[in-house]
């Protein structure tokens, strides 16, 4: 009878310590508006581009650019028959940055050297934007500013 107890006891343990352990890495943004916008750590400021075919891109022909200003601004750009963008802003929690688009994704940003974990994916630092995300990138500035 002692040992059907104890067994039931650890088995509520475990699923309990499974549960937080699922939950511990989850970062959840239910409000753009009332994200506070980081600035950009050292190094982190610039354009970044993927570097030849990306498995989480729909074609080898996609080009992923993430911008990412001084100010903690970010502007997610992808492309493949057509352009797709998303305004963003840096955060910060604990000793992770994460870049939160105003879909309310969040994506950790992991840098080491000239190369950047974002999405699954890995980009590289270009000194230029494709034409197109440079467009779209003077565009969201433009409107911006406008408001």
């Amino acid at each position: 009878m002692f040992f059907y107890r104890f067994v039931g006891w650890m088995m509520k343990k475990i699923v309990f310590a499974g549960a937080l352990l699922a939950l511990a890495g989850c970062v959840q943004v239910d409000s753009y508006s009332e994200v506070v916008k980081a600035p950009a750590p050292a190094g982190l400021e610039g354009y970044w581009q993927s570097a030849g075919p990306q498995s989480e891109m729909m074609s080898p022909d996609a080009i992923a650019s993430l911008i990412v200003t001084k100010e903690g601004n970010t502007l997610d750009c992808r492309q493949w028959q057509r352009v797709i963008v998303l305004p963003g802003k840096l955060m910060k929690r604990d000793d992770a940055v994460y870049n939160v688009t105003s879909a309310l994704d969040v994506y950790p940003i992991e840098r080491e050297g000239d190369t950047l974990s974002y999405d699954r994916m890995t980009l590289k630092r270009v000194d230029r934007l494709t034409p197109e995300c440079e467009q779209a990138w003077k565009k969201a500035s433009a409107d911006k500013s406008g408001q």
